[in-house]
């Protein structure tokens, strides 16, 4: 059995492509829930396509899969906006639960009062969540994929002292980085580009000893 006959029988509608060329243009032109990337493709590799795929905009969460298991591998596919990694030999058992994490770490149940399905506002600065896009002042932040995760999670958590180690689970995935030290430099990051003074941040907090509590 196949991982694609395996998935239509656990309940998944599956598309599948065979080449690193395929891959791009069938991700870049539809809407889809998760992206599964092999590494090693035809015609070019799982990062090319992932790297193009993030510049492109294209936000839906993708699973890396590869043979190729040392340390910095994982790390370059992590970096070039790849949400989780997954090393062959696997279980399908673990690939299932990969699945339904980025499912539920993606999910737009939590969007707040004051915003829609589709974007938020707080100040001059305004989030495109389907485009995802984000503007100040009218003109659009370059955010990385992982910093708009990152603040997407913090517009539908708004008010809450949110730990580090939530948002290293939430964010990055359980087993994607392994430091909380990544949350800071993260929003140190996303305070340059939103606040007018990161010194004194308006929208992003820091509650001492905890995390960050968002007030946009």
């Amino acid at each position: 059995m196949t991982m694609t006959d395996r998935l239509e029988l656990e309940g998944y509608e599956v598309e599948s492509v065979t080449d690193a060329n395929s891959a791009l243009q069938t991700a870049s032109s539809n809407s889809y829930d998760a992206i599964l990337l092999d590494v090693m493709l035809p015609g070019g590799t799982g990062f090319d396509v992932c790297r193009t795929l993030r510049q492109r905009g294209v936000q839906t969460p993708i699973l890396m899969l590869t043979a190729r298991g040392q340390v910095i591998d994982r790390v370059v596919g992590l970096k070039l906006g790849a949400d989780d990694y997954l090393v062959k030999p696997f279980e399908m058992a673990e690939l299932l639960a990969r699945i339904e994490a980025l499912l539920r770490r993606t999910s737009t149940s939590a969007i707040p009062a004051g915003a829609s399905a589709e974007s938020y506002r707080f100040g001059d600065i305004s989030v495109d969540f389907r485009r995802a896009e984000v503007t100040k002042g009218g003109q659009k932040l370059e955010l990385s994929a992982r910093e708009f995760k990152l603040l997407r999670y913090f517009i539908e958590h708004r008010g809450a002292a949110l730990t580090r180690d939530e948002l290293l689970n939430e964010v990055w995935g359980y087993n994607a980085m392994p430091s909380t030290r990544t949350v800071d430099v993260h929003v140190a990051w996303l305070r340059q580009k939103l606040e007018d003074n990161p010194r004194h941040p308006e929208y992003i907090h820091t509650v001492h000893g905890l995390g960050y509590k968002f007030v946009g």
